[in-house]
């Protein structure tokens, strides 16, 4: 559940589940909102599940678990993966060293599910892991405007520089632990974690105090980050090799082993994958989109645009499949993500809609140049 639903409410929120827990879908008009997170500062209420992981031998543990490196230090963090033996992610996580425990982050739907297989992985090893999602509030804000927003209300240290660490420090009478993210939405980014009982007080002074800043919810998520070109774990990356997506910041090559390792080494060893993600302006649905009043029905674009899993063709030939599509806040035109062949001609792309194929352009990624880039964004060795 939320922590803040009287203040979502105010707001006019709509709401939706997300691996069991309730987030906001959008407030109205979450184009409109994008571009307004994309020019100055926007706020949303995160949907995280949270474990702690405590213990002499905690850093240890979750590193031989994870595809990157675990931090020994105090404020520092990492993204990471957790693979299969086949290579494919079973989550993707943000992993904290806290002092003298570990905070993991991760989608809310592989909580209960990571908690019970590492628990059940440890023997003599000094571990202790602990479900503590509703421990804690979870703030992002992003945008451009967002280091000048932490800036406003933050009391204590300034605002940290270093993507994914964190420094500590208050917002009115409450606690907080301000990370600097790794730029999911493309745009500058915080990340506000409180007490549970402090999330009110907290998300009103991100929204109200100093700087104003502008609630949205994951439906221009999405959007925003399809623009950026982040693949996400509930669209892009469940279950595909990460080498499949470019997603470089999340493996270390040269830490010990971990499950899946040998795999993403192999691929890693042949150049390149069999496949890659893709951005595509979709231009023939420019009309087809304009024609939808997307303040009054959000929804709306959903009967336009492809769905994930439509086919993707170069001419006559199947290649691919979207995983998502979203009208763009910063241009208002129609975008989509797309998993093809490594070396499919996309030259006369297009993309099942409804039964019908529309034109498709491929399209550098990210689609627009905010003011930092994701960490996140495809890179491949051979590019």
């Amino acid at each position: 559940m939320t922590l803040v639903s009287g203040t979502h409410d105010a707001h006019g929120a709509t709401y939706r589940d997300r691996g069991g827990r309730q987030v906001v879908d959008h407030y109205g008009k979450p184009e409109r909102v994008g571009g307004a997170v994309r020019k100055v500062v926007g706020a949303i209420e995160m949907g995280y599940g949270v474990l702690a992981v405590a213990g002499a031998d905690r850093v240890e543990f979750v590193d031989n678990a994870v595809s990157n490196r675990v931090p020994a230090e105090d404020g520092q963090g990492v993204y990471a993966l957790l693979l299969d033996p086949q290579g494919g992610i079973e989550t993707d996580m943000y992993v904290y060293n806290a002092g003298e425990r570990l905070l993991v982050f991760l989608p809310p739907e592989r909580t209960d599910s990571i908690a019970e297989d590492w628990s059940e992985k440890v023997f003599i090893q000094d571990v202790e892991i602990d479900d503590v999602s509703d421990e804690f509030g979870v703030f992002g804000v992003h945008g451009p405007k967002s280091t000048e927003k932490i800036a406003s209300v933050l009391g204590g240290p300034g605002a940290p520089e270093k993507p994914i660490s964190f420094v500590r420090g208050s917002m009115v009478d409450a606690g907080v632990t301000v990370i600097a993210t790794d730029s999911p939405l493309g745009e500058e980014g915080y990340e506000v974690i409180c007490a549970a009982d402090d999330a009110e007080e907290v998300f009103d002074t991100l929204l109200t105090r100093g700087l104003n800043a502008a609630p949205f919810g994951y439906r221009t998520w999405d959007a925003l980050s399809a623009e950026a070109g982040t693949p996400l774990f509930e669209y892009e990356l469940a279950g595909t090799v990460p080498n499949v997506l470019g997603l470089r910041n999340a493996l270390d090559f040269e830490k010990g082993c971990y499950v899946g390792q040998e795999v993403v080494s192999r691929v890693e060893n042949q150049g390149r994958p069999s496949r890659r993600l893709v951005g595509l302006a979709l231009d023939s649905l420019v009309d087809a989109v304009a024609e939808v009043d997307g303040d009054a029905d959000p929804e709306g674009y959903d009967a336009v645009l492809p769905t994930p899993g439509a086919a993707v063709f170069a001419g006559d030939e199947a290649v691919g499949e979207v995983t998502r599509a979203a009208v763009g806040p910063a241009s208002g035109d129609p975008i989509a993500l797309a998993l093809v062949g490594f070396d499919a001609d996309l030259d006369r792309a297009t993309v099942r809609v409804d039964g019908d194929e529309v034109a498709a352009t491929r399209t550098d990624l990210p689609f627009v140049d905010g003011s930092a880039r994701s960490a996140r964004l495809p890179a491949y060795p051979s590019d």
